[in-house]
């Protein structure tokens, strides 16, 4: 895919996660949409890993793309030419990046990405080993854009025979924001509104940080697509009442036996969905699916700050002296998925083999 398809493609998509103007790495500022479309201007390591770490940006893919970015900005911070001075320097930097969130695999699969290309190219100057990790970097933002359109394409696919326009549910955001662009679960949505099979949307607001009803239904609202925003505890009344057809939701990481980790509460749809005999798809790009675990047990959950439970939008609602537990994500088994949509294809059970097979494309 050539630059110019991806710029015209992002521009098609109505929404800009993050923007590289040839020096710094611009991220829209996640925390104050809706209310507020500022950017935040990332010119140092440091900059960058705390935009990870504190959810300027998040979402698995958008993750992987900005610490791509990061560790290009960590090239271009040193100054000199000595190489074993820049490894180190390197080293350090990545180490810093690495340790910014810990559930989404695509970070570490972006950071050894750069890693590779760093000691590939030990043979060259300094000078140009900065241009090949600014250059891999520009590529798996690319790469990004044009695996999210395959996602679209081929969850589209799915309902290709489906008469009746569908009502989606989905959970947190997997759309252009936690992406380079056009999303995951929202690529699907995108597509299936493009062919004018959707008659709307249900958004569950994704307590504690909101992520539906600040992030997913800004971006339907953007682009005209039908929806209305549910609490996360109102799913179930929806699909009692037959008023879902199909939930979609994205991941940050995907075990080898399709165990699929996403933000809190996914676990919770899934189980409504099984019960109600309503089909649960995983939107995600293979470089989620992490080959290294067995299952879910051995994904590594995030816990996150008491602050984002006691309060919300910045209004206190509960007291420093009530104790709280805010784990970020939770595992859905893979017993409760229908199929996980990927790039390369839609992936059904049994899902130790099929994944295998898929990861060898």
């Amino acid at each position: 895919m050539g630059d110019g398809n991806v710029k015209q493609k992002l521009k098609a998509s109505g929404v800009r996660t993050l923007v590289w103007d040839g020096k710094s790495l611009k991220l829209i500022d996640q925390r104050e949409l809706p209310f507020k479309k500022i950017y935040i201007n990332c010119s140092s390591t440091e900059q960058v890993a705390g935009a990870i770490k504190d959810m300027v940006v998040r979402g698995a893919p958008a993750i992987g793309v900005t610490a791509a970015y990061g560790a290009a900005i960590a090239a271009a911070e040193f100054s000199g030419s000595d190489k074993d001075e820049f490894l180190s320097h390197m080293e350090n930097s990545i180490k810093i990046l690495s340790g910014a969130r810990p559930t989404a695999v695509n970070l570490f699969w972006a950071l050894d990405r750069m890693k590779k290309i760093l000691y590939e190219s030990k043979h060259l100057t300094v000078d140009e080993i900065k241009q090949k990790l600014l250059d891999r970097a520009k590529k798996i933002e690319e790469e990004d854009l044009s695996i999210n359109y395959r996602i679209g394409k081929n969850g589209k696919d799915i309902f290709s025979k489906n008469k009746n326009k569908l009502k989606v549910l989905t959970h947190c955001n997997a759309g252009a924001l936690a992406t380079s662009g056009y999303g995951t679960a929202l690529a699907v949505v995108r597509s299936l509104h493009s062919a004018g099979k959707i008659e709307n949307v249900i958004v569950d607001e994704t307590r504690p940080y909101l992520q539906g009803a600040r992030l997913t239904a800004w971006e339907l609202y953007q682009e005209k697509i039908p929806f209305f925003i549910i609490t996360d505890n109102m799913a179930g009344y929806f699909m009692s009442k037959k008023m879902v057809d199909a939930v979609i939701v994205g991941a940050d990481r995907v075990a080898s036996n399709g165990d699929s980790a996403n933000k809190i509460g996914t676990l919770s749809i899934s189980i409504l969905a099984k019960y109600y005999d309503i089909p649960f798809y995983i939107a995600a790009p293979k470089s989620t699916i992490d080959t290294g675990i067995c299952s879910g047990g051995d994904i590594p959950i995030e816990e996150r700050k008491p602050s984002e439970i006691r309060e919300v939008m910045g209004t206190r609602i509960i007291p420093d002296y009530m104790p709280v537990r805010n784990p970020s994500f939770d595992v859905t088994p893979s017993e409760n998925i229908t199929a996980i949509i990927t790039e390369e294809g839609v992936v059904y059970p049994p899902f130790g083999k099929n994944l295998g097979q898929l990861m060898k494309k």
